[in-house]
C-alpha cells in the first residue's frame, strides 16, 4: 500500500503557515477546533458560487475571532453595501457566541488555486457536462495560466454507470513528495442525482528555495 499524506498539511511549517491561528488551554482546544469547523462549513455552504479557496481563522483573545476569506469572486459575499458580509458576521457570532470579524480577500489567479479548480470541475459535473471533458477544459486552462503540473481525479457513477470507478488525468509535473514544490491541493463533491461525485485537484505552481523569497501572486 501507498502511504498517502495531505500536500498541505505536508507543507506547514516549511511553505505554508496554518489555517487556523491560535493558542488555548487543553479544555479549549477541542471546542475551538470545532468552532473552525463549523465557520468553514457555513462559508462555504452560504457562498458555494462565490468561490471559496480558504478561510483563515485568528484568535487573539478569547471571546473575539477574526475570520479572512479568499475568494475569487468577493462581491457575493460582501453584497450591496457590505448588507451580506453583515448578515454573515451576526449569523457566525450567533453559532459561536462570540464577537466574529470578517474580512474578505480577492483570488487574483483563481487558476492556480487548487480548491477552485476542484469546485469548478464539479461545477460542470453537475451541469451535465461530460467529466472527460470538464477534465481536459479545466486542465488546459490550468495550464494555460501558467502551472507547472496538475492532477485531476474524479470517482464516483461517472455518467450514470452501475458501478463507480476512478479516472484520474494529469498534465505536466506534480512531485508530492518535494518539499520545495509549491503544490496545492482542493478537494470538491458533485451533487448529481445519481450519487456524489468526489473530485480532487492537485496543481504544482514551481518550486521555491527559499520561503523568505516567496512570491505569492494569488495568495
Amino acid at each position: 500500500m501507498g502511504q498517502k499524506t495531505h500536500p498541505v498539511g505536508f507543507r506547514v511549517g516549511v511553505l505554508r503557515k496554518w489555517r487556523s491561528n491560535w493558542f488555548a488551554t487543553d479544555d479549549l482546544v477541542p471546542v475551538y477546533v470545532t468552532e473552525d469547523r463549523k465557520i468553514r462549513q457555513q462559508i462555504g455552504k452560504t457562498y458555494r458560487g462565490a468561490g471559496v479557496a480558504e478561510v483563515q481563522v485568528e484568535r487573539a483573545v478569547q471571546d473575539r475571532v477574526l475570520v479572512t476569506v479568499r475568494a475569487a469572486r468577493p462581491g457575493i459575499i460582501i453584497g450591496r453595501g457590505g448588507s451580506e458580509i453583515e448578515k454573515l458576521q451576526q449569523e457566525l457570532s450567533r453559532m459561536t457566541g462570540r464577537q466574529v470579524r470578517i474580512g474578505v480577500l480577492e483570488v487574483e489567479r483563481p487558476e492556480l488555486e487548487a480548491p477552485l479548480v476542484a469546485q469548478d470541475v464539479s461545477f460542470q459535473i453537475e451541469n451535465r457536462i461530460n467529466p472527460y471533458r470538464a477534465m481536459k477544459e479545466t486542465i488546459r486552462r490550468v495550464m494555460a495560466a501558467g502551472a507547472q503540473g496538475v492532477k485531476l481525479r474524479i470517482s464516483g457513477r461517472l455518467g450514470g454507470a452501475e458501478l463507480s470507478r476512478v479516472v484520474e488525468m494529469k498534465q505536466g509535473r506534480v512531485p508530492l513528495q518535494t518539499l520545495r514544490a509549491d503544490v496545492d491541493y482542493g478537494l470538491s463533491e458533485a451533487m448529481t442525482k445519481y450519487g456524489v461525485i468526489g473530485v480532487k485537484a492537485w496543481v504544482c505552481r514551481g518550486e521555491i528555495w527559499s520561503p523568505n523569497r516567496r512570491t505569492d501572486e494569488g495568495r
